[in-house]
């Protein structure tokens, strides 16, 4: 069901970017980064959380850790993840498959700065083998995210 609604979303949204089934598994960063054939930082994961009483959805390249302390400062509060159900009630997404596009709920969306170091990145397109491939200020426009500065990236471990 997710990854129709993810469909339908382009479909209506932007007609001119197709949703790309690999046939295989795209759900860990490492996957998706061998099936794209791209380096596993052009990944666009997507983080559902949970600051304080409201949960949003990050999303930011693959290498990119959440950096607990850029979170709280940006977001208010400590952010928390999600158990596996919550996601996938909340998104209409499997893990593995959750993107910010064709959600069950409205949720608010957060870019993290570092999808800016691409020209394109892939976020998943509702299941597990499913992605799109957009330059990271349009996948910020078609979500209505806002960029912020909450991960780190290995560089700087």
């Amino acid at each position: 069901m997710s990854e129709e609604t993810v469909r339908a979303f382009f479909s209506t949204h932007a007609p001119d970017v197709p949703v790309i089934d690999q046939g295989v598994s795209t759900a860990t960063v490492a996957e998706a980064a061998e099936a794209l054939g791209v380096i596993p930082a052009r990944i666009a994961k997507t983080l559902s959380l949970r600051i304080g009483d409201e949960v949003a959805l990050v999303v930011a390249r693959g290498d990119a850790r959440l950096n607990n302390g850029k979170a709280k400062a940006a977001l208010g509060a400590k952010p928390r993840m999600l158990d596996r159900e919550e996601v996938e009630e909340l998104t209409g997404h499997p893990v593995g498959g959750v993107c910010p596009f064709g959600l069950a709920t409205p949720l608010p969306v957060y870019c993290d700065i570092s999808l800016r170091d691409f020209e394109t990145v892939f976020p998943a397109a509702g299941s597990r083998t499913t992605s799109v491939e957009l330059r990271p200020e349009r996948l910020a426009e078609l979500t209505g995210a806002k960029w912020i500065d909450i991960c780190t990236l290995p560089e700087e471990s």
